[in-house]
């Protein structure tokens, strides 16, 4: 009986619309790109983390940004954004966002790339496994 509720409820949850991935929106193709970016592993990123001339943007909701972020990171996810690039085109810049599931910190990354920026870099690992991997982060 329980196997039957089981096949029953999955099927329900595949037949219904808002269960599907991308449910709401309109199927595309992922977004390509002119621009190439680095992927820094948080190793890599930490090593950088202080040097002079090296800019950390997070570039997560609020929320996720108050719960801290790597330290001395600018929060990026904001409308007034091209405000917070340095005029050298050629400073080392690292995007980071929440996790290797969240994009928007590779998006930040290419538009950045595009604007002429030569130094830009992501760390896919995000702010999440930053923490869970023990490393120090500061809060607003």
């Amino acid at each position: 009986m329980k196997t039957l509720l089981k096949i029953l409820a999955l099927a329900t949850a595949l037949a219904t619309p808002a269960a599907l991935a991308g449910a709401g929106g309109e199927m595309r193709p992922a977004p390509t790109y002119d621009t190439e970016i680095t992927f820094l592993s948080m190793a890599q990123a930490e090593q950088r983390l202080g040097q002079p001339g090296v800019l950390f943007y997070d570039v997560n909701v609020l929320e996720i940004w108050a719960d801290g972020y790597i330290p001395g990171a600018i929060h990026f996810f904001v409308d007034n954004w091209k405000e917070l690039l340095p005029e050298n085109k050629d400073a080392e810049m690292i995007f980071y966002c929440a996790n290797r599931l969240c994009n928007a910190s590779e998006i930040a990354a290419h538009a950045v790339k595009a604007m002429g920026y030569t130094n830009v870099s992501q760390m896919p690992d995000g702010i999440f496994g930053w923490k869970m991997s023990g490393r120090v982060t500061e809060k607003p």
